[in-house]
């Protein structure tokens, strides 16, 4: 065996496998329930040759749909899998970077402010006059406590400490 398959892996190494799966996962290569078993051998994986057999039968994410691959459609025997660079990473941000529970209750927030508002608005115009904006209590609280929670989550997924 070589010795780079004895080398240990990374957080971030396991992360790109998982990632890679997850290709693989959206481009009909893997079903859901190989994709869950080999997400759960790379996530416990504690060096490169635990690693490499997990994604060894794929080819590189979008390959196929070129006309000339840019890369072998295997990874060598024995090489880590690929790590993405720093400059070449795309970073998302803002509501993109949230994981999906975060995202439903940020629409589920911003559905019930709108409905919310649209009442306020409509009491206020058969009224003629402008009614207390009681919307505030809806929107305020419950905004905070949800922004708090995305940039804490936010901040520990890029392996910072909250503040």
């Amino acid at each position: 065996m070589d010795d780079r398959q004895k080398m240990r892996a990374s957080d971030a190494d396991r992360q790109e496998v998982i990632d890679r799966l997850r290709a693989a996962l959206d481009e009909g290569r893997l079903k859901m329930d190989e994709y869950l078993e080999r997400m759960g051998f790379a996530s416990e994986a504690v060096t490169y040759g635990d690693l490499a057999p997990l994604y060894a039968d794929l080819p590189e994410t979008g390959l196929v749909a070129r006309r000339e691959p840019a890369a072998p459609l295997t990874a060598p025997p024995g090489a880590p899998p690929p790590v993405a660079s720093q400059a070449a990473a795309v970073t998302r941000r803002g509501f993109a970077a949230l994981p999906a529970p975060l995202k439903v209750l940020w629409t589920i927030w911003g559905a019930v402010v709108s409905v919310n508002l649209v009442v306020w608005v409509l009491v206020s115009a058969t009224t003629a006059q402008l009614v207390y904006p009681w919307p505030l209590w809806v929107a305020g609280p419950w905004g905070a406590i949800l922004l708090a929670v995305s940039i804490s989550v936010t901040q520990a997924r890029r392996g910072r400490q909250p503040r």
